[in-house]
């Protein structure tokens, strides 16, 4: 993948610089982080001589949506774990994972919650055959190493910004980023924040000598944000639920800046940092980066859940 990097400033005055990275631009059906988490797995699988791979995810989720489709580019048969029953007719992001080649297999939640066990590992392959194995969000190592390749390290920011579901992103930010940057996630679920806890253990695993930590919620309850981790202070009533307050930001957002957010992961996200500067909590006078992970294909699906008017 040929990857040319497009900036778009969103701020600049004496207070703050605030640019956006706009990964949703890359491609349609690929978009945002997808690609650099695909990237390594699928050329891992191919060399490797698996034709076919499997994965897992609810049913609107933009990493089976994107897996189809790069499964397609590259001739590799897709197997998608649905995380719940199925559900006829189905959704947008679903219908569109099918279309692309993927076969879809629906498990109950209970099952779904065991995927990375190893009874149902060898479960899959008995359904399906030999296979690469890929997991929820591609959040391993070879997603993780096509993560570092988002930033360039001559970059000066003093702050970094991006949506958190399962910190594999995050994790690749967080060991490529140059300078005294600090990367702050903002985690879109509701409950126990467990991500940054996930976060160090991926960075231990690939930099065991690292001393570096991420930290949790203690990091936006100081008066200035001074380190990286990763927060779940804005996740609101949770993954992909609807919420009010947040429907009138993105309405607002994109109106304002010309460009679309998604209701999961970006619309908390720009809420957070643009939140985050009115308290004046980022320290005056410096330069932040929000990442734009795409995800847009979802918004379809979200909209018909719950009878939403497209913005766009």
């Amino acid at each position: 993948m040929f990857y040319s990097p497009i900036i778009q400033t969103l701020i600049s005055n004496q207070d703050h610089h605030l640019d956006v990275l706009r990964l949703d631009l890359i491609d349609k059906e690929v978009s945002g982080n997808k690609w650099f988490k695909l990237k390594y797995n699928l050329e891992s699988a191919i060399k490797s001589g698996d034709q076919q791979i499997i994965t897992f995810g609810g049913a609107f989720s933009n990493h089976l949506a994107a897996t189809a489709a790069a499964c397609k580019k590259f001739n590799l048969k897709s197997i998608g774990v649905v995380r719940g029953e199925e559900h006829l007719p189905l959704n947008s992001t679903l219908t569109k994972a099918k279309e692309n080649g993927m076969q879809l297999h629906f498990v109950s939640r209970e099952e779904y919650d065991t995927k990375t066990e190893l009874e149902f590992k060898q479960y899959l392959e008995n359904l399906f055959g030999p296979h690469y194995l890929l997991p929820e969000g591609g959040n391993n190592t070879a997603g993780i190493a096509g993560c570092m390749e988002i930033l360039d390290p001559s970059w000066q920011y003093d702050y970094i910004f991006c949506g958190c579901g399962t910190a594999a992103t995050y994790t690749g930010l967080f060991a490529s980023a140059g300078g005294n940057s600090k990367i702050i996630g903002i985690s879109v679920l509701k409950g126990i924040n467990s991500l940054a806890e996930q976060a160090n253990k991926n960075l231990k695993e690939l930099f065991p000598q690292s001393d570096k930590r991420i930290y949790g919620n203690e990091i936006v309850q100081k008066k200035e944000i001074l380190e990286s981790g990763i927060c779940n202070s804005y996740a609101f009533k949770g993954y992909a639920r609807l919420e009010e307050e947040l429907i009138l930001f993105k309405q607002k957002f994109e109106s304002e800046y010309k460009f679309e957010l998604d209701y999961v992961y970006t619309s908390k996200l720009f809420y957070a940092v643009f939140d985050l500067l009115h308290k004046k909590q980022l320290v005056k006078g410096s330069k932040s980066l929000i990442i734009h992970s795409g995800g847009l294909q979802g918004n379809e699906g979200f909209e018909n859940r719950y009878h939403l008017m497209p913005n766009r």
